[in-house]
């Protein structure tokens, strides 16, 4: 009996190792299944069309492997982005977008000279004249409006030649960074294209001439604001390529923009006076010239009417002493 017993108590105590053996062989198994489920998720997270990478889940336990898939699907998603569209620059070393503005009041001794001087310098500088605008106050007096578009790096050098061309009677000058504003319009003109494309391609795919009309109507307004975004682009380079001047060209004692001149002087009054003096003398020759057609008819009418008086002056003269009969000493007629 003690026998049995103690061969009941040695196969009780195998089936207990065994059935422990087994259900620690199933939790290693389920361990296994689940970490190669994470690791396959990654993968997945990853990149859904490209391949797993090379030595992925060859980590020293299921740890290693998370971390190393999560290294893997940062980096592919950089990738990514990088070729989808451009990346954004770092602030460190993105270089910054400036719009620069000027203007400039100079007093020249001659207009003409000092647009072709101010001419010059832009076209020297690689600018160019956008705009200029003559205009002339009176006879003597004439003022010119340019506006000047130079590259960024010769903006400061052509302020300084312009100012010293004349007597500098007013300077403002301001600049605005749109570093920011650039980088936001590459990055959504970049997203846009995109997007269009990616309508272009449903369109191709479409078989329906409902889905059709819808896409095309949805492409139509994606390509609006695709092209309202390259203008802006477009605008945003040309200003922070190119600084603008605006210069504003006045003769010395030039009057003022309301047609005021300052306080006249004795030389004012001066000259003034002869001006008014030489103005009558033109004026009385004027009217002299007009009216000497008739003065001169008027002098022969008069002339003329004249010697019919005298002629008859004299006629009447004459007649009485050719009639009258003769007398003697006497008184008495002569036979």
């Amino acid at each position: 009996m003690e026998r049995n017993s103690g061969t009941d108590r040695s196969s009780a105590r195998g089936r207990a190792v065994l059935v422990a053996g087994v259900l620690g062989l199933v939790l290693a198994v389920g361990g296994c299944g689940a970490s190669s489920d994470v690791s396959g998720g990654n993968e997945k997270a990853a990149d859904g069309k490209a391949a797993p990478r090379e030595g992925f889940a060859d980590g020293p336990d299921g740890a290693g492997a998370d971390e190393g898939g999560a290294a893997s699907s940062a980096r592919e998603r950089a990738e990514g982005k990088q070729s989808g569209s451009k990346a954004a620059p770092k602030p460190g070393t993105a270089a910054a977008h400036v719009i620069r503005t000027a203007t400039l009041s100079v007093e020249v001794r001659s207009v003409p000279k000092a647009v072709a001087a101010a001419r010059a310098v832009a076209e020297g500088a690689g600018g160019l004249v956008a705009t200029e605008n003559t205009e002339r106050l009176d006879d003597t007096y004439e003022t010119s409006h340019l506006v000047l578009r130079v590259p960024q790096d010769r903006f400061q050098e052509v302020l300084r030649e312009l100012a010293g061309s004349g007597k500098l009677l007013s300077r403002t000058s301001n600049a605005k960074d749109v570093t920011d504003q650039v980088v936001d319009v590459e990055s959504r003109t970049a997203t846009q294209r995109a997007s269009v494309a990616r309508v272009r391609e449903l369109m191709d795919r479409a078989e329906k001439i409902s889905d059709v009309v819808a896409l095309e109507g949805e492409l139509s307004s994606r390509q609006s604001d695709l092209e309202s975004l390259l203008a802006q682009q477009s605008s945003l380079k040309d200003r922070t390529s190119l600084a603008t001047i605006t210069v504003d060209l006045t003769p010395p004692d030039a009057p003022d923009a309301d047609g005021r001149e300052e306080d006249p002087g004795f030389l004012d009054a001066l000259g003034g006076g002869w001006d008014a003096f030489v103005t009558m003398l033109r004026w009385i020759a004027v009217a002299f010239g007009a009216a000497f057609p008739f003065l001169l008819t008027a002098a022969l009418l008069a002339l003329l009417v004249r010697r019919v008086l005298r002629a008859r002056r004299a006629a009447r003269g004459t007649v009485p002493a050719v009639t009258a009969p003769a007398t003697g000493k006497d008184g008495a007629s002569a036979h």
